[in-house]
């Protein structure tokens, strides 16, 4: 035999869920259920034997809420009734519990983003490459789980992993950066690599300056947005518009960055294991005369 389950979300932080919900016996009753559907009401079928249901939610925001079966003596009327208000009491995070960990939060790599402006005099100036001085260490673990300033490593080949360079009128669009494969022509040779939506350069390491070129300006219409906001995060300023970056061999249209300014965006978002200690960054520029 079997009987119906009614779950409706009354109240919840803003942007809550996705929910997974299970039965007692632990079985997956739905996964991905997001916040409007839980506000509107769902039904499930369980078990006569199932006491209570778990509804827990997988976003940035962990937390589950059992509700025991018996326990909700409410009419269909009550249950169509039932308002939906928001709750803004967020989550206690604490912080520097590991100290193997840095850009990590609520169990999630969020990207560590830095951002050089660069302004020039008379003439316009090509960039020619891109130098920066950057220590990048890695703790090791402590049996007590204790921070200590001394149990680390300065690593050679790990950095930021991705790239924008701009200015007004042009955009490199998103570079990729990975080591340069050593000793190895031929995977040296597959560099570098036209993505969809970004293009895959190699960056060196050499007398403590991480260094990178094979960039030029990929704008398609430059009366179009450079860049556009971003509804995943508030903590992100600004995103690449993939839309106007042709990312496309253009052998014969390699526009060089050239103006009288220009911001370097690095950033760091496919790990958290790493401490990145910015000093300087170099860019050569040559002057452009016309």
């Amino acid at each position: 035999m079997s009987k119906a389950v009614y779950i409706k979300l009354a109240k919840s932080a803003p942007n809550a869920g996705p929910f997974t919900i299970y039965d007692s016996l632990g079985n997956v009753l739905a996964n991905n259920v997001s916040m409007k559907d839980l506000i509107g009401g769902v039904a499930y079928s369980v078990n006569n034997d199932i006491n209570y249901v778990i509804v827990e939610s997988k976003g940035r925001c962990k937390f589950k809420k059992t509700i025991f079966i018996d326990d909700q003596n409410i009419s269909l009327m009550d249950y169509a009734n039932i308002i939906y208000t928001q709750n803004l009491t967020g989550c206690i995070w604490r912080h520097l519990k590991n100290p193997q960990i840095y850009n990590t939060y609520y169990g999630e790599t969020q990207p560590y983003i830095i951002e050089y402006p660069f302004a020039y005099k008379y003439y316009d100036e090509i960039l020619q490459n891109v130098k920066d001085y950057t220590k990048v260490y890695q703790y090791l673990p402590d049996q007590f789980g204790v921070f200590d300033d001394n149990r680390k490593i300065q690593l050679d080949n790990a950095w930021f992993n991705k790239a924008v360079l701009y200015n007004d009128q042009q955009s490199s669009g998103l570079l990729e950066l990975v080591a340069k494969p050593m000793n190895n022509l031929k995977e040296y040779m597959k560099y570098p690599t036209y993505n969809v939506d970004s293009k895959t350069i190699t960056y060196t390491k050499s007398d403590n300056f991480y260094q990178y070129n094979t960039f030029w300006s990929l704008v398609k219409d430059k009366k179009e947005l450079l860049f556009t906001k971003t509804c995943e995060s508030l903590s992100l300023d600004k995103v690449v518009n993939q839309a106007n970056m042709d990312y496309g061999k253009r052998s014969y249209r390699k526009e060089p960055l050239r103006a009288k300014d220009l911001k370097v965006r690095h950033i760091l978002d496919n790990r958290s294991d790493i401490h990145l200690v910015s000093q300087f960054i170099v860019t050569p520029t040559q002057i452009s005369f016309k």
